[in-house]
């Protein structure tokens, strides 16, 4: 049951209810986490497949591959992860602040533009900081002028910026993660939009002017801040498949407060209907899935694989709460003694559902594919179908590591990990 009330909005008269089945095979088709690819993976599928998210979040752990492949893997199966890198340099993505820091497709770039013309990015700090540190700020604009595609380890660290700043910003002395004055800079004018990420070279990021990245871009050209939320309110519904208020300003992080009037538009043009699941704040899908809804759901989810911690389907937590009726925390920053799963465990969905979590270590070095430990929900049944398709899929993700050899420590239950093994081995 839902933790949410139902405090915003309320069902029109004559709504459609549906179950929560139905919701999640929605949900699944809306992100194609519903059944296997059929075909090998190209570089178009890589940004289709970001398109249909909307945004691909950007984090740089690696014990296994950064989330953002990650996120891609667990859709497309084998591929090859430089296409990513590939689509930032060609400029068919980019990034930007969205739900956190995401690559983004490049033709919502003017969205994004307007949120940065109008001040509505997430560093409220960057006006006071540019203010205080202006000279800092054209120094660095000066040299990438003068010297083109810039990183931060091009400077060598002056401390430049006013302490204040690095207060305020950091909560802290030595804030902004103790970043030296050069790298704020080039952050703050990132965020600004006066700089964008040209491309990236062993996932360190490479500055370039704006005009230099997108020469033909006109701010002219960047909509109405009302379209913004248009957009992105259908871009999220689209992403989700069925969203609640909550989720939808959850997804872009857009302002939740403007949601329900957003909302109440698009259900008078007919772009979005309203819908009720059981227990839930009232919900609402896309026109297009709403007139699919019977092809969307009438098939069972088949596919197995493992999730990002930051995938789009559960990065909401509340939602994989709600939708799927998991708990889940991301223990990479809780001290190791009070870790309960481990330190970067990913979600296993198990044929539309979400049956347990593991925690996978890739030893490049050794070719082994670590799983310390991997734990089954309460309740859910060890048969052979789940054996062959957990070992199927963390075969598959060790030898897209390059780790072919799959090593699993313990499980929960216990005889989990023997039955596993055996797979690997047969």
């Amino acid at each position: 049951m839902s933790s949410e009330t139902k405090s915003e909005g309320v069902y029109p008269p004559n709504h459609m209810q549906i179950s929560l089945r139905t919701a999640r095979r929605l949900m699944l088709a809306a992100q194609g986490l519903n059944h296997p690819p059929t075909q090998a993976a190209t570089k178009n599928d890589v940004i289709d497949t970001i398109r249909r998210m909307g945004m691909l979040q950007i984090d740089t752990i690696h014990v296994v591959a950064r989330s953002p492949y990650l996120v891609l893997w667990s859709r497309l199966g084998d591929y090859d992860p430089h296409w990513l890198d590939e689509l930032l340099t060609e400029k068919a993505i980019f990034e930007y602040w969205s739900h956190a820091a995401c690559f983004l497709p490049i033709e919502d770039y003017p969205l994004y533009r307007r949120l940065m013309l109008d001040g509505r990015t997430r560093w409220n700090e960057s006006p006071t900081w540019l203010a205080e540190n202006a000279t800092v700020a054209e120094q660095v604009i000066e040299h990438i002028r003068a010297h083109g595609e810039t990183r931060s380890a091009d400077f060598k660290r002056t401390d430049l910026a006013s302490p204040h700043s690095y207060a305020k910003a950091g909560g802290q002395k030595g804030g902004w993660w103790n970043w030296k004055a050069e790298k704020i800079a080039l952050e703050v004018l990132f965020h600004r939009g006066d700089l964008m990420i040209a491309r990236r070279h062993n996932f360190q990021r490479i500055y370039d002017l704006r005009e230099r990245v997108l020469p033909n871009w006109k701010d002219g050209d960047a909509p109405p801040y009302a379209e913004v939320q248009r957009a992105l309110t259908l871009k999220a519904i689209r992403a989700l498949g069925i969203a609640t208020i909550k989720w939808l300003a959850d997804y872009f992080y857009t302002p939740v407060r403007e949601m329900p009037e957003v909302v109440q538009k698009l259900i008078d043009d007919g772009e979005i209907v309203p819908v009720e699941v059981k227990g839930w704040e009232p919900a609402y899908i896309h026109r297009d899935a709403f007139n699919q809804i019977d092809a969307l759901t009438k098939h069972k989810p088949t596919l197995t694989t493992l999730l990002s911690p930051f995938d789009p389907l559960i990065n909401n937590r509340q939602r994989a709460r709600t939708v799927f009726n998991f708990e889940y925390q991301i223990e990479c920053y809780t001290p190791a003694a009070k870790r309960r799963y481990g330190y970067f465990t990913l979600p296993i969905l198990h044929r539309g559902k979400l049956i347990g979590r593991l925690d996978p270590k890739a030893r490049r070095s050794d070719r082994i594919f670590d799983v310390k430990s991997i734990h089954l929900e309460p309740g859910v049944k060890i048969t052979d179908q789940v054996i062959i398709d957990l070992s199927t899929a963390i075969q598959a993700c060790a030898d897209w590591h390059n780790t072919p050899k799959v090593l699993v420590r313990k499980s929960n239950p216990t005889q989990l990990s023997k039955q596993l093994q055996e797979a690997f081995l047969a």
